[in-house]
């Protein structure tokens, strides 16, 4: 086996594709426009087509655009042939990624793409095969070095087709105004679902687990409103619910280190915490997160716009529910 310097060969190949992303830039130009236009008017589908790797690209392409407010999905073009063409209607657009732009599999498409009308938008090395000849669109990636030392295998050609399909779906989530909240509904599940949708309304606790007393409650009832409800502190509320202030088992500590103990018949509003820090239920769960880190605190008490105590959020309710 020959010696290889790895880290030589994978500087290079790196260049290489970088160098294919400058050429690929140079391409962007109104067609690239033009094929976003017909995307925001498209009435139907977004599908995507293309074999061997051209169809791995385009796989990962249409997991893009769907996720980021453009419907979605991709058509092997060998099945199509064989009866999957039928998932292609009138009102659909149609991407199809060829490098050489002559794609047999494709071309043979060519025929019912044209009779539905469907708008064709094609990715493929230059404008010069039939594939790009036959688009409404005819977007091209230049004329780069594969990585590849023997020229062959697609390595340049799908990072750059990869690289634009990525800027189609960039620059059509700008122009449909989509939001972090469009994305998070389209993301329910695992860690990036719960950073983006769980609000602080969804984890505080509230009702009977809600921990209340008055300004006037001695400081053995506040000990037990406490203890029973298990989340560290209280609230002190006035007879409207208004947030007056707050008293953790923190305090209490501190409480009886300052004093050598205390009157357990002393008002609660003599020892409680003013103007504790509050957030409102509308918050995302993970800028609570960041906040409680920030202010080096372990719980929220939740008010609404009027000062009004709704709940209680702490740290721990935070990681339990893996938004950490």
């Amino acid at each position: 086996m020959n010696s290889v310097d790895f880290k030589k060969v994978a500087r290079e190949t790196i260049n290489i594709e970088k160098n294919a992303l400058d050429i690929l830039s140079e391409q962007i130009d109104e067609r690239f426009t033009h094929a976003c236009n017909i995307i925001l008017q498209c009435k139907g589908r977004l599908v995507i087509t293309g074999m061997g790797k051209s169809g791995h690209i385009g796989r990962k392409m249409a997991a893009t655009f769907a996720s980021t407010g453009t419907p979605s999905f991709f058509m092997h073009p060998g099945e199509a042939g064989h009866g999957d063409l039928g998932m292609l209607v009138k009102g659909d657009v149609l991407i199809a990624i060829s490098n050489s732009g002559k794609s047999d599999e494709i071309m043979m498409l060519m025929p019912l793409i044209k009779h539905l009308g469907i708008p064709l938008i094609t990715i493929s090395a230059n404008d010069t095969g039939p594939m790009p000849q036959n688009a409404d669109v005819a977007l091209t990636l230049g004329a780069a070095h594969e990585a590849c030392p023997l020229g062959l295998a697609p390595t340049s050609s799908t990072t750059a087709t990869l690289v634009l399909g990525d800027a189609l779906a960039v620059a059509l989530l700008d122009a449909r105004g989509f939001t972090s909240d469009d994305f998070a509904r389209s993301h329910p599940a695992g860690a990036l679902g719960k950073r983006l949708l769980l609000h602080v309304k969804h984890l505080m606790h509230t009702g009977a687990e809600l921990p209340k007393v008055h300004p006037n409650t001695p400081m053995n009832q506040v000990l037990y409103e406490i203890s029973d409800k298990r989340l560290g502190l209280t609230t002190v509320v006035d007879e409207n619910d208004h947030l007056l202030g707050i008293f953790t088992d923190g305090d209490l500590r501190r409480l009886i280190d300052r004093q050598q103990g205390f009157d357990v018949s002393l008002p609660v509003s003599e020892v409680m915490i003013k103007h504790p820090a509050t957030i409102q239920e509308h918050i995302r769960a993970v800028e609570a997160l960041e906040q409680l880190r920030d202010k080096k605190i372990n719980q929220f008490v939740v008010t609404d716009s009027n000062n009004k105590v709704i709940g209680v959020i702490g740290m721990h309710d935070l990681i339990a529910a893996g938004v950490a």
